[in-house]
C-alpha cells in the first residue's frame, strides 16, 4: 500500500454496494476515476441515484458517475429488490441530491479510460454486463487493465439465488462467461466462499449506531431491511455484506487467500450462473482466475470500521477482540 491505486468501480447499488463505495471513498490509497452503474440489484437508473446518495453523504460531487447497461446480454433482468428494498437502500427514502449529475455511456467511459490510462484497475461489484460489453466492443483497450476484481461466483459454497449460483453471475451468466473466457488475464474472484464470512452482526451494528454521526446513521438505517431479509431467508443474525470485501481485498490482498484455477461460468439450464472451478486441473487449461477461498474476518472488520469511523480505533479494537476472540484464528475457526 505504498502508492495510489487508480480504479473504476462498476456497481449496482444495493445496500452492500453502497457500503463498499463508502469504504472506497474512505480509503486514501484509491483514486476513483469514475463509478459505472449496471443493472442488477436494482434497475440502472435507481442504481445511479443510489450512487449519488452515497457521494452526497461524502460531499464528493467530483467523482463522475456513468449510467450503463439496463438489461443483461441475452435475458430479462431479475432484480434483488426483495433483498435490498424497492429503493435499493432498505426503503429508507433518501432523496436524490439536486446538485449531482449522472453521465450517459458507461461502456464508452470504460473503453476510453482504459485506452488512455496506464495501470488502471476495475472493481466490479455487480453483474459483469458493462465489462462484457466494453470487452466485446474494444478488446484491445483491456491491454492496459492492471487488475479486475469481481464480487461474484462461488467455489465450494452454495448459491444465494439458486442451489449453485451467486446472484451477480446468475443475473447475467452470459456476460460473466464471456469475461472469464476472453479477458486474457487472471480475474480475482471474490465469491461467496469468503464474502459469507463478512457479517455485520447485531453487536457490530449496535457499535456503529453508538458512533452517532451521519455515516453511522446511514449505515444503520440502510441495513435494517437487510438484517430482516437475512433472518427471514437464512436465519442469520445480522447481514452479509459481500461487496466491501472486494474493495478491501483490492486495497490489501493479504486479507484473503485463494487458488489459481481455470474457471468457467455455466450459462444454461438449472445451473445458470454457476462458477465451475477446475481446482485439480482436469481441463489442462491455464488458470484464468484467482479464486478466493479464505479471509481474515477480524482484519477486514478492523479496516472497514476504522476507515468509515476514524478516530475510534481503541473502542473498535476492544469490541472486535470481544466478537472475534483469539481462538478463532486457530485451524480456521471461522475467521480464516
Amino acid at each position: 500500500m505504498n502508492s495510489t491505486k487508480k480504479v473504476i468501480i462498476d456497481c449496482d447499488p444495493g445496500i452492500d454496494d453502497s457500503l463498499a463505495l463508502m469504504l472506497a471513498l474512505d480509503s486514501p490509497e484509491l483514486e476513483i476515476a469514475g463509478i459505472t452503474v449496471v443493472c442488477g440489484n436494482v434497475p440502472t437508473k435507481l442504481g445511479c441515484e443510489n450512487v449519488l446518495k452515497v457521494l452526497n453523504l461524502y460531499g464528493r460531487e467530483d467523482v463522475p458517475v456513468y449510467r450503463g447497461e439496463e438489461k443483461p446480454l441475452s435475458r430479462m433482468l431479475v432484480t434483488a429488490q426483495d433483498t435490498h428494498g424497492m429503493d435499493g437502500l432498505g426503503e429508507t427514502g433518501y432523496e436524490v441530491p439536486d446538485d449531482f449529475s449522472v453521465n450517459e455511456g458507461a461502456v464508452d467511459f470504460l473503453i476510453e479510460t482504459l485506452k488512455t490510462s496506464q495501470d488502471i484497475s476495475i472493481i466490479a461489484l455487480g453483474p459483469l454486463t458493462n465489462i462484457a460489453c466494453a470487452l466485446k466492443k474494444c478488446p484491445e483497450a483491456f491491454k492496459n487493465l492492471k487488475m479486475l476484481v469481481t464480487m461474484g461466483g462461488s467455489y465450494k459454497s452454495h448459491g444465494n439465488c439458486s442451489p449453485v449460483a451467486e446472484f451477480n453471475y446468475w443475473v447475467d451468466p452470459e456476460a460473466a462467461g464471456f469475461v472469464y473466457e476472453n479477458l486474457k488475464r487472471p480475474i480475482h474472484m471474490v465469491g461467496l466462499d469468503v464474502t459469507r464470512k463478512i457479517v455485520l452482526t447485531p453487536d457490530l451494528i449496535s457499535l456503529i449506531c453508538r458512533f452517532d454521526d451521519r455515516k453511522s446513521w446511514f449505515v444503520t438505517e440502510i441495513t435494517k431491511f437487510y438484517v430482516d431479509f437475512h433472518w427471514n431467508q437464512e436465519q442469520i443474525l445480522g447481514c452479509v455484506i459481500n461487496d466491501p470485501l472486494a474493495v478491501a481485498y483490492f486495497i490489501d490482498p493479504s486479507l484473503c487467500e485463494g487458488i489459481d484455477a481455470y474457471t468457467a461460468v455455466e450459462t444454461e439450464g438449472m445451473c445458470a450462473g454457476q462458477t465451475v472451478v477446475d481446482a485439480y486441473g482436469f481441463w489442462k487449461k491455464t488458470p484464468n482466475a484467482k479464486v478466493l477461498t479464505e479471509t481474515d474476518t477480524k482484519a477486514f472488520m478492523t479496516m472497514f470500521l476504522n476507515r468509515l469511523f476514524p478516530g475510534r480505533a481503541s473502542v473498535i479494537s476492544k469490541q472486535l477482540d470481544t466478537i472475534y476472540p483469539s481462538f478463532c484464528k486457530v485451524n480456521g475457526g471461522g475467521c480464516r
